[in-house]
């Protein structure tokens, strides 16, 4: 399973759950909310997510540190202030907050299972690669930031 780790970049990974979400929520039925609650729960869900992915990016740059996730060998700095002392992974938490938001959008039980596949995927293939690599690079420093701050929220 090694082969998957670090090669899907997770914005991918979460466009293709968000298509079969879409394409799970066609076969099952749907929830009856009134579209103007539905849509208004998802675009608040949304908004948020698209902070936390922002407040992630900025405190990347900011110390001019890579943000691309498939190489996390070539991060130059250990943050682990602002968003950053909430959560581990903002960008990946602002994604998951988008899932959740298009699974409020889509109404339908089924396509709720798409934003915890993302989880398990992102868990398994990106952020356990990430934390060995991040460990060899920054030793007691990582480890010590990872006990106080959580991986998700």
């Amino acid at each position: 399973m090694h082969a998957l780790e670090l090669r899907i970049p997770p914005p991918a990974v979460a466009v293709l759950i968000a298509g079969a979400m879409w394409g799970i929520s066609l076969l099952a039925p749907w929830f009856e909310v009134p579209a103007v609650i539905r849509v208004a729960a998802a675009v608040t869900i949304a908004l948020a997510g698209g902070g936390l992915s922002l407040a992630g990016v900025t405190a990347f740059r900011r110390v001019s540190t890579t943000v691309n996730p498939m190489k996390p060998e070539m991060t130059s700095s250990l943050v682990c202030s602002g968003i950053y002392s909430v959560t581990r992974n903002p960008m990946y938490v602002g994604l998951l907050f988008f899932l959740v938001a298009w699974a409020v959008f889509l109404s339908s039980a089924w396509a709720a299972f798409g934003p915890l596949a993302f989880v398990l995927y992102i868990n398994r293939f990106q952020i356990e690669p990430e934390e060995r690599v991040l460990s060899a690079m920054f030793g007691t420093g990582y480890s010590a930031y990872k006990s106080k701050v959580r991986r998700w929220l």
